[in-house]
């Protein structure tokens, strides 16, 4: 009879209870379902066995680990949610991440400084009105006005600084800036300077004023203001002045107790009861009050106005100097003081920007450095009304120099 092989039927394995591990036999390469097992790995895929177990299905012992026991997970073998050792940090992309959100922030302060120092800026001297200017030159110049404006002091502070309480302002300083690429140079205008004050429109009548010879030059800025002051320098210099600057008595004081004093070297001590200076040799820091008493000072000098003019340079430049530092640019807590006391009493033109102001003050500042020269006008002797005679000659040449940007070697006598 023939005999009929039947098929064979695979041995079905026992079914294992729901959540216990299949048993596998002894040479059997160990079967998974991808789709049924969440937990699978390729690891595990290729029979690989790393001795712990890096998910628990439900209902499995806690252990799972060669040892079995109860163990964690080392922290420097800890997965990351998609499997795999946790990498180390990159502090080469994280220091890159920080210097730019550093400079971001940086950029941000500083646009922030700019736009509201900018917005306290007093541009109220119009340029636009001086008639007849004398055409540009190569330096970028600057008249600075001390004034005797007492504006927003009170009785106990005009005590308090020696200043007096005559009603209106007038020129207590004048100082031309010229900031040159072939050297700096500071050039007091003494306020006893015998001029001739031009025919001007008046800034706010409008009318037409007539000539006026044999006045001092602080009479231009009694009679109409910072425009006539401009107008009386350019027509007794020939140099066209491109900016204004203004300060008075209380925004002085105040930017020197700003800065937190100035230190100066007095190399002759003196006394003035008018202006209460009472000053000592030798290198000391000035405050508000001491600052304001040393450049009005002029009746305790033989060279009276002279001799102040060099005092108010001298501590300009030493002001600016210590204005202009890391030490107070870069601290907000000095910055913004000095700032807030500065743009409040300051006046400028209408056309002076605060990077104008800025250049203006390190030019002071290279002068203080060697990097340029003060002096004052050329003097030719006295005048009526005990006022001073320029050298024209000289005052000639040094505009000459100024306005072609060449080495000032002008030099005055007194």
């Amino acid at each position: 009879m023939r005999h009929v092989q039947r098929p064979q039927v695979p041995q079905q394995q026992p079914q294992q209870p729901y959540g216990q591990p299949q048993q596998q036999q002894y040479g059997q390469q160990p079967q998974y379902d991808q789709g049924y097992n969440p937990s699978f790995t390729q690891a595990q895929g290729s029979g690989y066995d790393s001795g712990y177990n890096d998910a628990q299905v439900y209902g499995a012992p806690q252990g799972g680990g060669r040892g079995g026991g109860q163990g964690t997970v080392p922290p420097q073998y800890a997965p990351y949610p998609g499997g795999g050792p946790a990498a180390r940090p990159d502090w080469r992309r994280r220091a890159k991440i920080g210097s730019i959100v550093l400079a971001i922030a940086v950029v941000g302060w500083s646009v922030g400084t700019y736009a509201w120092a900018s917005s306290r800026m007093r541009n109220e001297v119009d340029l636009a009105k001086v008639i007849e200017r004398p055409s540009e030159g190569d330096c970028t110049t600057y008249l600075i006005v001390g004034s005797d404006s007492r504006e927003g002091m009170s009785a106990e502070e005009k005590k308090k600084l020696h200043t007096g309480s005559a009603e209106g302002k007038r020129t207590d300083s004048m100082m031309i800036l010229a900031a040159c690429s072939s050297g700096n140079t500071m050039v007091s205008l003494p306020r006893d300077s015998w001029v001739t004050i031009p025919s001007f429109v008046g800034s706010e009548s409008g009318k037409k004023y007539a000539e006026r010879g044999g006045s001092k030059l602080n009479a231009a800025y009694a009679m109409d203001g910072p425009e006539l002051l401009v107008r009386t320098v350019e027509f007794n210099t020939g140099l066209r002045i491109d900016h204004y600057a203004e300060i008075g008595f209380a925004g002085f004081a105040n930017i020197v107790d700003a800065l937190g004093g100035v230190e100066l070297n007095i190399e002759k001590g003196f006394k003035d009861k008018k202006s209460g200076a009472d000053f000592q040799a030798g290198t000391q820091t000035l405050n508000g009050e001491q600052a304001l008493a040393f450049v009005r000072t002029r009746y305790a000098f033989a060279e009276s106005d002279l001799a102040r003019t060099k005092n108010q340079q001298k501590f300009l430049s030493a002001l600016a100097n210590q204005a202009a530092t890391p030490g107070t640019i870069l601290n907000p807590f000095a910055l913004y003081p000095t700032l807030g006391a500065g743009l409040d009493t300051l006046i400028v033109d209408k056309d002076m920007s605060l990077y104008d102001l800025g250049k203006m003050f390190f030019a002071m500042k290279g002068i203080s450095g060697g990097d340029g020269k003060s002096m004052n006008m050329p003097i030719n002797g006295t005048a009526p009304q005990n006022s001073l005679r320029w050298d024209m000659p000289k005052v000639k040449q040094l505009v000459e120099q100024i306005h072609n940007d060449e080495p000032v070697t002008v030099s005055s006598d007194r």
